[in-house]
């Protein structure tokens, strides 16, 4: 195990970690252990449906992968517990009762699946975090440097008020859930690059990540700081964003402030090429998934070395130390690299982006 190192350059904010399929893990079970091969079921349980990207990304590239991997012997079970802590731990015990080989976790609520993530253990069930660093012992983890990401997002907005930015100056933090421990690590992330730089005149932990919770909020924000008075929000997500300014637009604001995201969504890049958002973070989702998918097979067919290869970082949780992760690369993404990143990875089309609506902001900025 190593800790691996990472760098990041302004404007783009890239890092690099491990490429998909290290070591070759390959849909050939020539080298399973004698008691799994191809004929294997993974459980995936997905937190919430308000960010698209779970449906939309992650479970079908999850599903294809496996199948790629496995000689379409293989199969996924799938939940999506629609941000319910509760949901989501009687569909992770259905999974232990239908003897799934492995789970791939996205928590709800990180502390309060922990039992379930030691029913699972207790059964002979591996269970791999994933997005979501989960309590309980969890066999690996993977997702994104969540700090990073919060430092490349308040890197990022400081970037774009510019040098004449003042300690006075006063911004609002619309952070994620409380009970999602990725929230926390953005938060933190952010804060080490604003603290004394700008005034944090509101903050909040936005429940559930609703984009009408963050709205709400928002609201708030500006009727107690004035309108004319918030010259940045920083917006742990996209859907958050969309939020915020919505309460922007609804307070009667024109010359929106800049405001930060997270995932890439359409609508955000639509908003980032109308210039209503400044920034999002795209974290590539296939290389996430498709990684996830060589995890969980790797492990469940006893693939020690390409398991190890596709680990070999270390976090810990508040109840495991040391657990074996990857963490994938993130972009901070502006007007300027839109064709660079979710273009270029296949993840939408100009034709998804330049509607209609935004066909002269397309236009301007040379997205054809």
């Amino acid at each position: 195990m190593r800790r691996i190192a990472i760098a990041v350059a302004a404007p783009t904010l890239t890092l690099s970690l491990t490429a998909c399929g290290a070591l070759g893990v390959s849909g050939s079970s020539s080298d399973a252990s004698p008691t799994k091969g191809n004929d294997m079921t993974v459980g995936l349980l997905l937190p919430e449906t308000a960010n698209t990207r779970y449906d939309k990304f992650d479970y079908p590239i999850i599903k294809e992968r496996i199948a790629a991997l496995t000689r379409n012997q293989g199969r996924v079970e799938y939940a999506n517990a629609a941000a319910d802590a509760a949901k989501q731990a009687d569909q992770m015990q259905k999974m232990i009762d239908d003897k799934v080989d492995i789970i791939l976790l996205d928590a709800v609520d990180s502390h309060a699946i922990a039992g379930e993530v030691k029913k699972a253990k207790d059964a002979g069930i591996p269970v791999i975090a994933y997005d979501r660093l989960s309590e309980g012992p969890i066999d690996a983890y993977i997702s994104f440097d969540n700090e990073l990401v919060g430092e490349v997002q308040g890197r990022a907005l400081l970037e774009k008020l510019g040098p004449g930015v003042d300690t006075s100056d006063k911004i609002v933090m619309m952070n994620g859930s409380p009970t999602d421990p990725n929230a926390k690590q953005f938060k933190q992330g952010a804060l080490s690059e604003l603290n004394g730089k700008v005034t944090i005149a509101k903050s909040y932990d936005t429940k559930d990540w609703k984009p009408e919770n963050a709205q709400a909020n928002m609201t708030e924000a500006i009727n107690e700081i004035g309108r004319s008075n918030i010259v940045g929000v920083y917006a742990a997500n996209d859907g958050m964003a969309g939020g915020v300014i919505k309460a922007l637009k609804a307070a009667g604001v024109t010359n929106l402030p800049p405001v930060t995201g997270q995932d890439a969504e359409l609508d955000a890049v639509q908003r980032i090429v109308a210039g209503e958002q400044y920034m999002s973070v795209y974290k590539s989702y296939p290389t996430e998934a498709e990684n996830a998918a060589e995890m969980a097979v790797a492990k469940v067919q006893g693939k020690d070395i390409q398991f190890d290869s596709l680990t070999r970082d270390k976090v810990s949780s508040p109840t495991n130390k040391d657990i074996p992760a990857q963490l994938v690369s993130v972009v901070a993404l502006t007007k300027k690299n839109i064709k660079d990143t979710v273009i270029a990875d296949g993840i939408y089309k100009v034709s998804d982006i330049c509607t209609p609506k935004y066909q002269s902001a397309c236009s301007a900025i040379g997205l054809k």
